[in-house]
C-alpha cells in the first residue's frame, strides 16, 4: 500500500511538539508493515541538509506569491520525504508558525494551502509514476488537501484526516478563498464555512473520507460540547467515520537502556542506573541530595490548558509532605513567573528550567519518580508514555489519552499487578491534592511502589499496534471507495 502523509512538521526533519513525534513514529511503523510511505512537508531552513540523494519532480512558476519545486529525498531509514522548497513562504528561521513576535505569520494560510496544493498535485499527477493508494493529512496545516482533491476526478484515492489538537481550527478571513484557489460553493455550513471563517480544520472534517483521532477517549470527546470546540456536531454527523487511536512513542530514542542522553542506562530487571539518574538530576537541576523524597517532574508547555496552574496552586501541599519538583518548559509568561517564583520560595524542593532542552527532558524522566501531566484535556498525551517507559510514574488527569495509557492504583489493580499509574478528576486543585496524596502513601511502600515501576516498564508503549489500526482504517477506506 502506497500512503501520502501530509504533515506540516516530521522527526527528524522538523519539530516543534508531538504532531511531528507522530508523523515521524508512525510513518516510520507502516515502512515495517510494508507499506510505502512518504511524508511531503516544508523544506524549512537546514531541512535539506539533513536529507540525502534530493531530486526535483515538480517545478511550480508561481505558487502563492513565487517560484517552488518538489524534491523527494531519503532519509538513514524509514519513509521517503517529499519536499516543498518555497522560500517566499518557508525560507524562515526558528519556529515554522509563529514570528520573532511569537505570533502567527499573517500569511500562515498560504503557506500551508501551498503544502496543500503541493500535496493534491503528487497525487493527481503522479509524478515518477508512483501513484498513491490513500492520502492522510495531519492536524488543520493539511486540511485543504481534502478539499482540493474534492474537487478533482472521482476515481481519485481516499482521503483519512487525523485531528491532533481540535482547539487549532486553522481559522483564516472569508475574503481570502479565491486567493486560495477554491471556489465559493464550498464556503458553506455543509463545507469550510466556520463562523463566518474559513475553517482548514474543518475543510479536513468535511472533505475527507475517514478520521481519525490520537485516543479512543478523546474522539469521543470531540462530540461533547464541552470539548468540541464548536466541531462537535461536524463529528456527531461523521462519528461512524471517526476512530480514536492512541499514539506510541519511538521505543529506539526513549529506551533506558540505551539512551545516551541520561546518566546512567538501566532497565526494569534492575533499577540501580534509575537511582543513580534520579541522584544525577538533583544535581543538575541543584535540588537537595534527598535520597528519601518523592521527586516529581514535568516536561510541558506552560499554558492553562495543561492544568499547571494548579500544580502551581499544589506545590505549598507537594513540599510539605517532604516532596520535591523539577520541571522543564516555556510558555505562558504568568506561568513561568509562577513557577520561578516557586523555585524562590522553596530552594533545594523546587527546581524550574524555562525553555526547551532535549538532553535534559531525558534526563528529567529518566531521574523522577513520578511524572506530572494534570491536563484539564488531552488528545493523546507523549510524556506519560515516556514515564511509563522509564519506570517514571504517571499522575495524570483522567482525561484523552491520559485516561486511556495509564491503568488506576486502585486496590483492584494493585491486587493483579496492573497498576501503572494514578489517575484524577481534570480541572480540579483537590483532587490533584489527593493525587499527591496517594503518591506519597504509596511511595512510603517501597513494594509498592517498585510494583508500579516494573509494571509500568512492561506497558506496551511502541507503534506496532497502533501503526497495524492505521493501515486497518486505510484498508476500509479503500473499501468505502471501491464499494467492497
Amino acid at each position: 500500500m502506497r500512503v501520502l502523509m501530509v504533515a506540516s512538521e516530521c522527526v527528524p526533519l522538523m519539530k516543534t511538539g508531538g504532531l511531528a513525534d507522530m508523523v515521524g513514529g508512525l510513518s516510520q511503523a507502516l515502512v515495517g508493515l510494508g507499506c510505502d510511505t512518504r511524508v511531503v512537508m516544508p523544506s524549512y531552513p537546514g531541512v535539506a541538509e539533513r536529507v540525502r540523494g534530493m531530486k526535483q519532480i515538480a517545478w511550480y512558476d508561481d505558487l502563492f506569491g513565487g517560484p517552488a519545486n518538489l524534491a523527494i529525498a531519503e532519509v538513514d531509514s524509514g519513509p521517503s520525504f517529499v519536499l516543498l522548497d518555497a522560500p517566499h513562504l518557508f525560507a524562515r528561521p526558528g519556529n515554522p508558525y509563529l514570528g520573532s513576535d511569537c505570533k502567527d505569520y499573517p500569511d500562515n494560510h498560504l503557506r500551508f494551502a501551498a503544502l496543500c496544493r503541493a500535496a493534491a498535485r503528487l497525487v493527481v499527477e503522479q509524478p515518477g509514476g508512483w501513484t498513491v493508494d490513500v492520502v492522510h493529512g495531519h492536524d488543520w496545516q493539511a486540511g485543504l488537501t481534502s478539499a482540493y482533491l474534492s474537487l478533482g476526478d472521482a476515481g481519485l484515492p481516499p482521503k483519512v484526516f487525523t485531528i491532533h489538537n481540535i482547539a487549532f481550527a486553522g481559522l483564516f478571513p472569508a475574503g481570502e478563498l479565491t486567493r486560495l484557489g477554491l471556489p465559493a460553493s464550498l464556503f458553506d455550513p455543509e463545507g469550510l464555512e466556520f463562523y463566518g471563517q474559513i475553517s482548514f480544520l474543518k475543510a479536513g472534517l468535511v472533505f475527507s473520507d475517514r478520521l481519525t483521532t490520537v485516543s479512543p477517549t478523546y474522539a469521543r470527546q470531540l462530540q461533547s460540547t464541552e470539548l468540541g470546540m464548536g466541531f462537535e456536531g461536524v463529528l456527531l454527523a461523521r462519528r461512524n467515520h471517526l476512530t480514536g487511536i492512541l499514539n506510541g512513542i519511538d521505543e529506539s530514542t526513549w529506551n533506558p537502556e540505551t539512551d545516551p542522553l541520561i546518566a546512567n542506562p538501566f532497565s526494569s530487571r534492575s533499577l540501580v542506573g534509575k537511582r543513580a539518574n534520579r541522584a544525577a538530576l538533583q544535581s543538575t537541576m541543584k535540588l537537595e541530595l534527598d535520597a528519601t523524597s518523592l521527586l516529581f517532574v514535568v516536561v510541558s508547555r506552560l499554558t492553562d490548558q495543561k492544568g499547571l496552574d494548579l500544580l502551581a496552586a499544589a506545590i505549598p501541599a507537594l513540599v510539605a509532605q517532604g516532596g520535591q519538583l523539577a520541571l522543564l518548559g516555556s510558555g505562558s509568561t504568568a506561568l513561568e513567573a509562577l513557577f520561578e517564583r516557586a523555585a524562590v520560595d522553596h530552594p533545594g524542593r523546587v527546581a524550574v528550567r524555562i525553555g526547551y532542552d532535549e538532553p535534559l527532558s531525558h534526563l528529567l524522566i529518566a531521574g523522577g519518580d513520578a511524572i506530572l501531566v494534570p491536563s484539564r484535556f488531552e488528545p493523546c498525551g507523549l510524556t506519560q508514555l515516556y514515564g511509563l517507559r522509564y519506570g517514571t510514574i504517571p499522575i495524570v488527569a483522567r482525561t484523552g489519552g491520559l485516561a486511556d495509557s495509564i491503568i488506576d492504583a486502585n486496590e483492584a489493580a494493585r491486587a493483579v499487578g496492573a497498576a501503572t499509574g494514578i489517575l484524577f478528576g481534570p480541572d480540579d486543585l483537590t483532587e490533584l491534592e489527593r493525587a499527591l496524596a496517594r503518591a506519597f502513601e504509596l511511595f512510603a511502600d517501597q513494594v509498592a511502589w517498585e510494583s508500579l515501576i516494573h509494571a509500568a516498564m512492561c506497558q506496551p508503549v511502541g507503534w506496532d499496534r497502533s501503526a497495524a489500526a492505521y493501515k486497518h482504517i486505510y484498508e476500509l477506506a479503500r473499501a468505502d471507495q471501491f464499494g467492497r
